[in-house]
Formats: structure tokens, C-alpha cells, sequence
């Protein structure tokens, strides 16, 4: 049962959204009746919520999820940095870390007209299709490097990388620089820059700045970007622990 109940909440990943019961028993692959009656106790619970005939996660799954320690503890050791970030470049702010093949958003800071961008705090992406996952890939070992390669590459937009050549070169410049750039590959009309964060020799996360294409000024934004990877990276060091 609790196998069957974990199907159905991830019906909602990546992007969340309500489904019908209808919906959620298509998307599992489970009897309709069961779906109904496990839906019913997870909104019990408070891991989902129904609204009419439709449901949605519930906020308990929010508050355990604010809860990881792990995660936690290093969105609070660097929102400073990231709000210093924010406030030199005015543009839009991403703190993530890796998860499989995929980078999970941990924090986004943004002005009042925020950029139409596919990532959100608690979503994940492609590592190749983004900053902050290439940020991620180039320094987290040739392995894992070459088992992403091995797959055939997602793509987002049509600018998303999808020959491994090509992402070969762009993380081996990463790797030279320090820096990962990334132009309309997870969203039409932006670009965005990264840098990693250090904790001992592998990165535990990254941070980039992502801006709208038409004002993209990458020997501007890299000096901001490398201070506030650099100085997260030393208050990790400080704080122990990773």
C-alpha cells in the first residue's frame, strides 16, 4: 500500500498541478477504486488536498520537505549569499543541488518581473539543459560525467545541447574557468551563468544568475557569480559537516 500511495504523489512531479481521480488512476496504472481509496487517506493524512473532484499535494509535504537537514541547512547558509547576489545584479538568483541526473532548485530569488523560467523551488531539470547542472556535472566526477553521455541528451528548447560532443567541450571549459554558461537551453529568450559550490573537492551545489538574452553580459555578471560560489563555498568549509 505504501508503495502504491508513493505512485500516486508522484503522479505531480515535476510540475505539481491537480488531477482528476480519473487521471491519477491513468497515470499509475493502479484500479480506480484503489487510487480512491488511497487518495482519500493521503488527503487525510494531509499529503494531498481535494478541491471539488480534483486533487492536489498537501502543505504537510511542504513542511516535511523544509525539514530535510541536509537541504535545509545549506539554504540557510546560503541565502545570504544569494541575496547578495541578487542585490548586484538585480537579475534572477537559483540555488541547486544534484539529484540523479537532474538538478533540484533549492532557492530562487527574483525582482517583481520575474523571467518566465521553467525552474521553481523544489523542481528539478536536466543537468545538461542548465547552469547550474553543468555547474553540477563538471565537478562531480568523470563518471557520472560519462554515464550521462552514454543516454541519449534531453532537450528543452532547441537550443538544448543534445550532442555529447558538444556538452563534452562546454564542461571541460567549465571545468578550465570555473564557470558554466548556458543560452536559451531550458528557456526561450534567456541565458544564465554558474558556478559551483565547494565543500572539499566534489560540489555540493551551484548558484547561477539567469537574465533575460537581450541583456546578457556575461563579463559583467562572472565576477559577481565566482564571489558569492567562492564565499558560500567558504562558509561551508566553516560550518563542517559536508
Amino acid at each position: 500500500m505504501l508503495e502504491k500511495a508513493a505512485f500516486i504523489l508522484e503522479c505531480f512531479i515535476p510540475h505539481g498541478g491537480s488531477y482528476r481521480l480519473s487521471e491519477l488512476a491513468a497515470r499509475t496504472g493502479l484500479p480506480k477504486p484503489t487510487v480512491h481509496r488511497l487518495a482519500a487517506d493521503l488527503v487525510r493524512l494531509g499529503w494531498l488536498e481535494r478541491s471539488g473532484a480534483e486533487y492536489r499535494l498537501g502543505t504537510k509535504l511542504f513542511e516535511l520537505g523544509s525539514l530535510v537537514p541536509r537541504r535545509r541547512d545549506l539554504r540557510e547558509v546560503a541565502l545570504p549569499f544569494l541575496q547578495d547576489l541578487f542585490e548586484a545584479t538585480r537579475e534572477t538568483v537559483h540555488l541547486g543541488v544534484r539529484e540523479g541526473m537532474e538538478v533540484v532548485y533549492l532557492e530562487r530569488i527574483h525582482g517583481h518581473e520575474a523571467l518566465r523560467l521553467p525552474s521553481r523551488i523544489g523542481g528539478s531539470l536536466p543537468l545538461s539543459c542548465t547552469g547550474v547542472g553543468k555547474a553540477l556535472l563538471a565537478f562531480s566526477g568523470a563518471e557520472l560525467t560519462e554515464e550521462l553521455l552514454s543516454r541519449p541528451l534531453p532537450s528543452l528548447t532547441p537550443h538544448s545541447i543534445t550532442d555529447p560532443a558538444r556538452l563534452r567541450m562546454a564542461l571541460e571549459k567549465t571545468q578550465v574557468s570555473g564557470l558554466a554558461y548556458e543560452e536559451q537551453e531550458a528557456a526561450l529568450g534567456v541565458s544564465c551563468i554558474a558556478a559551483p559550490v565547494f565543500a572539499g573537492d566534489a560540489a555540493v551545489a551551484a548558484l547561477s544568475v539567469a537574465v533575460p538574452l537581450s541583456r546578457f553580459r556575461p563579463a559583467q555578471l562572472a565576477p559577481a557569480v565566482r564571489t558569492a560560489a567562492l564565499g558560500l563555498s567558504r562558509a561551508l568549509r566553516t560550518a563542517g559537516g559536508w
